[in-house]
């Protein structure tokens, strides 16, 4: 029996998406984490999407989006089952439908694309492999900006672990390096498709688009390597820092208890001690809620007031804060703040800084009255606020530009915090949520191209790991593993000079997303 012709449409549309959504997924930090699948992962879906016409399209790109985002966040069982304390029946549909979501991106991507640069519509691959990269880099811009944003490892983020190929961010951000990821992609589904004995690919006239395609990477990348060959010869003559970070390794099932609290405060001192006076530490920096309590009305506190004054040093803590107040009608209101907490030689207060980008369901649950069976992710007795301050916090030479949890996937966050001064970027977090899964590391991944992007370097502290950090090359050191103890002390540079993505680079995505608009309008008017 001969397969019909859509029976074979449907396998090649299977094939297709499953191979660039693994490919993809296993070029990611975590689990496999092999990079260089990111230049071919793609090639598939862009290969098929060519041939496709746009329904077909949309199918194949929701279905490699919904497939790719189930491997990439399956931690969210994690969160959601063993922390949260939701059952399966209930955290399973939770990851599918935030993972549809995520589909929804990549799946009007590929419908876009099919539009403008499909072989119905041009006769070379070219016109794709120019569009590819201004679409996906659209999508992702939309993506991190609509519905509060959740913009978690873009393509280019998978980069991070080779410092010679990202340099470019300064220029362009994250999302230049998926712009030349999506490009290489392109140029390998042209010369799959040219092998193509039917394919239009051999017009000679298509040949010099493909060839400007190669020359603008090969432009990407000579920056990159002579941006970190000359930056690495800088880097020692620039101002140092002497900084500690502590990863208590605090079981998150028994944090918040009142039973363990001492306890906690104790093992973030005894950690801290031997920084300060074997190695010298002028800031010792713990993780995020590392005091799990209030420090306005626990005398817990005192103890490490007594250790800041004691070693005449300098701490930065993570502490749910909380403010009293007065409404008009003469009654108080309450608000609660994941902050952070600087605690000078003196041991006074010298700065407090509250997180601006709340996790959704995580730190407060929207549509709380629709939605009552998600309370018990919110560890707090009520919503945590968001913080509106952006001025960084300063202790001597240094001025810290805070990056609390996930706000370190924010580009903007760190940007502009460096516009308003800060020399370092400081990110505490609790990536105990995760357990032992891909999570850690693709936050950490996430948290070096901020420090590439503004040409600081990065201090990061978490409960249970990944702590270390970053140079403003990205290079990371005395990185700590997961769920172990640690304490690490390394001299971060201070740099002061700005960059292109400080400038404007960072408005390369949107660029990229009013970009799709003209050339869908274009496509339109050249159809008529």
């Amino acid at each position: 029996m001969i397969p019909s012709r859509k029976a074979n449409g449907a396998a090649v549309l299977i094939l297709a998406t499953l191979g660039s959504a693994g490919l993809l997924a296993a070029a990611m930090p975590g689990r496999v984490g092999w990079w260089p699948l990111l230049f071919v992962g793609l090639a598939p879906l862009l290969l098929f999407i060519y041939h496709a016409r746009p329904g077909r399209s949309l199918v194949a790109g929701f279905l490699f989006g919904l497939v790719y985002h189930l491997a990439l966040l399956y931690w969210i069982l994690i969160v959601l089952g063993r922390y949260g304390g939701l059952p399966l029946g209930l955290a399973l549909p939770a990851l599918v439908l935030l993972a549809s979501y995520m589909a929804c991106f990549p799946a009007v991507c590929c419908c876009v694309l099919s539009l403008i640069a499909g072989r119905h519509r041009q006769r070379s691959m070219a016109a794709l492999v120019w569009t590819a990269p201004v679409a996906w880099v659209g999508f992702e811009f939309l993506r991190s900006v609509l519905f509060t944003g959740f913009p978690w490892m873009d393509l280019g983020y998978g980069l991070f672990g080779q410092p010679v190929l990202i340099q470019a961010a300064d220029l362009g951000g994250h999302h230049l390096l998926t712009f030349a990821l999506v490009l290489c992609n392109g140029l390998a589904a042209a010369g799959l498709d040219r092998c193509r004995r039917d394919s239009a690919q051999r017009d000679l006239q298509a040949r010099w688009p493909l060839l400007a395609a190669v020359a603008i990477l090969l432009g990407i990348g000579g920056y990159s390597a002579v941006r970190q060959q000359t930056l690495a010869a800088a880097l020692p003559r620039a101002h140092q820092a002497r900084v500690a970070v502590v990863q208590g390794n605090i079981d998150q099932a028994i944090k918040w208890s009142s039973a363990t609290r001492a306890a906690t405060v104790d093992a973030y001192l005894r950690l801290s001690q031997r920084t300060v006076q074997e190695e010298g530490a002028e800031l010792v920096v713990w993780p995020e809620t590392a005091l799990p309590f209030y420090p306005q009305r626990d005398p817990l506190i005192n103890r490490v007031v007594d250790f800041a004054t004691a070693n005449t040093t300098w701490l930065l803590t993570g502490a749910p804060l909380y403010t009293v107040d007065s409404r008009e009608d003469g009654t108080e209101r309450v608000r609660y703040w994941n902050g952070a907490l600087l605690l000078g030689p003196g041991g006074r207060v010298d700065g407090t800084y509250a997180k601006q980008h709340l996790v959704p369901f995580g730190e407060y649950v929207p549509l709380r009255r629709l939605l009552p069976f998600l309370q018990p992710l919110v560890v707090n007795i009520d919503d945590f606020s968001a913080g509106t301050e952006k001025e960084p916090l300063v202790l001597g030479a240094m001025r810290l530009g805070m990056l609390i949890c996930y706000e370190s996937i924010f580009p903007d966050i760190a940007r502009e915090s460096v516009d308003r001064g800060a020399n370092l970027l400081v990110n505490i977090t609790n990536d105990a949520w995760y357990g032992r899964s891909s999570a850690p590391h693709q936050s950490m991944a996430m948290a070096v191209l901020r420090a590439v992007e503004n040409r600081r370097a990065l201090v990061r502290a978490a409960n249970t790991g990944i702590s270390g950090f970053v140079d403003p090359l990205g290079r990371i050191s005395n990185q700590t593993g997961i769920f172990v103890e640690a304490a690490e002390v390394a001299s971060v540079p201070l740099l002061e000079q700005g960059t292109v993505f400080g400038r404007g680079g960072h408005r390369f995505g949107m660029a990229c997303a009013v970009l799709i608009v003209l050339l869908l309008a274009t496509s339109r008017f050249r159809r008529r």
